[in-house]
């Protein structure tokens, strides 16, 4: 990003007698400070005398374990993945700040992206709201990915101790060596017997389902479509205002020809599907910095009858594209990111649109009027359309020139 409009805050962190810094974003977790639990699971490695070669940092936030233990470990090989782009982006400038060379950070949902399987150490604070299979999946199959003797070792909320532990006892060749119970947080520390571990599963968890919440048929007015939602999106069984708005504004431009389209901050991949539907454009691309939205997005494309070849996914932040035609048409909802976020969004999208595209954006009705002030003030753009409908707005914007 050249302008990182996403900081918050520095934050420390010590460990024996190196101290480390860290860029805070209050869109990742625990931005005021490192947390509680993170300290503790640090704290539990260190005192488990554990000399690691290889190391996996399953959804690493802003870097503050991973990074400690390539500190403190330097001659280790480091993978630290989050299924959130900002998060794998705060993560690069914090190995950068604190000079640490040689870590490996990228997206992954899940273990479904990570690059080896060879680590002796795999460390992860799992997020309570993930949803129970999603957790299984998370403590279960660490197992493919440890070096024989290798550890896993977890952090959760004390809400999930029960849960957790009952996991892990149920699962065959795993031997719980370390249970630590905190006020507000338990850890526990695990190792597998090879010769017992099932055998790893040919599909990803995406493709098995892990993530699956239910599958719903969504009706709205003329449309009409099917979608298998998942855990840790919104709009799971139905639609909020501003995508229903966007859908309604879409439907009003069917029948254009459209190439090139995209869809940000997809979710579940509602306002996706309604695009191809209405349009059938050449070509769709999905842009997110959350994985789980981009990957569900297209399957809910696939599953109307989108060609594969016709969707690409683009995990990151912001919408500046490396490479490609201009768009014709861009449509998604805004996050409530701040009106810094908004602006700076809505000028790339307006860079990367053909002239006499279309912007189509919705979102908290505060946010979005903002918007429209300035897209007033902007000689080579019009507004086409505008709606307010219970606390959402949206916009419709063509690009003159």
């Amino acid at each position: 990003m050249d302008e990182d409009i996403y900081f918050h805050k520095i934050v420390t962190l010590r460990a024996r007698k190196e101290q480390l810094k860290f860029r805070t974003s209050q869109e990742l977790f625990s931005s005021h400070d490192i947390d509680i639990g993170t300290r503790a699971l640090l704290r539990s490695i260190l005192e488990g005398g554990y000399q690691p070669k290889g190391i996996l940092d399953l959804g690493c936030g802003y870097g503050a374990i991973g990074l400690t233990l390539k500190k403190l470990y330097p001659e280790s090989s480091v993978h630290m993945v989050d299924r959130d782009a900002l998060a794998v982006e705060y993560s690069r400038q914090n190995a950068r700040i604190n000079g640490l060379e040689d870590v490996e950070i990228y997206g992954s949902l899940g273990y479904d992206d990570v690059n080896g399987s060879d680590f002796d150490l795999i460390v992860a604070n799992i997020p309570g709201k993930a949803g129970a299979a999603v957790i299984a999946y998370l403590l279960r199959e660490a197992g493919y990915f440890l070096t024989p003797g290798g550890t896993a070792t977890i952090v959760v909320v004390a809400a999930l101790d029960s849960a957790a532990e009952k996991i892990l006892h149920d699962t065959p060749g795993l031997e719980i060596i370390l249970r630590r119970k905190r006020t507000e947080h338990v850890i526990f520390h695990y190792r597998f017997n090879r010769e017992q571990v099932t055998p790893k599963p040919d599909s990803s968890a995406l493709e098995r389902g892990v993530y699956q919440r239910n599958n719903i048929k969504i009706h709205l007015k003329d449309l009409e479509y099917t979608m298998q939602t998942a855990y840790g999106l919104p709009e799971f069984d139905s639609l909020n205002y501003g995508s229903e708005m966007l859908i309604t504004a879409l439907n009003e431009i069917k029948g254009r020809e459209i190439k090139q389209a995209m869809v940000f901050n997809p979710g579940q991949g509602h306002v996706a599907v309604a695009l191809w539907k209405f349009i059938h454009p050449e070509n769709i691309e999905l842009i997110d910095r959350d994985l789980l939205a981009l990957k569900y997005s297209r399957l809910n494309l696939i599953g109307n009858a989108c060609p594969p070849e016709k969707i690409s996914i683009s995990h990151q932040v912001g919408l500046e594209r490396k490479e490609g035609k201009n768009v014709d048409v861009i449509a998604g909802l805004f996050r409530d990111e701040g009106k810094n976020v908004n602006a700076w969004v809505l000028k790339q999208e307006i860079e990367e649109l053909a002239s006499g595209g279309m912007i189509i954006i919705a979102g908290g009705s505060t946010g979005i009027m903002r918007l429209a002030d300035y897209v007033e003030e902007e000689e080579r753009l019009r507004i086409k359309a505008r709606e307010r409908r219970r606390g959402y707005s949206l916009l419709a914007i063509e690009k003159m020139i």
